[in-house]
């Protein structure tokens, strides 16, 4: 368990400082990506205000394996068709705190090729 919680804490101490250069506008909102072994998650955050204007998991699109490259993608696509509902071309990517590779890097991909700017 100890190793679980200093990766973790690791993880939190790399998203804070992403997080003191990417911060999201209303012109410009921040994407940010939380994936855990089983799900994905991804959230537009207005950071002046403090809202999140859309969100999308594999938990709300109800996916029955959350935690692959598919799903990813899946989510990925399903933020940008959000963020085109409430005329949103372009946002700042917050990776929080992972690698981009794998899950995070298929998310931010497919909002790329659905029309997502960053």
């Amino acid at each position: 368990m100890l190793k679980k919680t200093r990766k973790n804490e690791e993880r939190l101490r790399r998203h804070k400082r992403v997080r003191r250069v990417v911060s999201g506008t209303p012109d410009c909102p921040r994407l940010n990506v939380f994936r855990s072994n089983k799900q994905i998650y991804a959230q537009i955050i207005d950071d002046t205000t403090g809202k999140t204007l859309a969100a999308s998991s594999s938990v709300v699109l109800k996916l029955e394996n959350g935690g692959n490259i598919d799903a990813a993608k899946k989510v990925g696509a399903d933020i940008a068709d959000k963020c085109k509902a409430l005329k949103i071309e372009s946002v700042r990517f917050d990776r929080g705190g992972y690698v981009y590779h794998g899950r995070v890097q298929a998310l931010a991909d497919a909002a790329r090729e659905a029309g997502l700017k960053f």
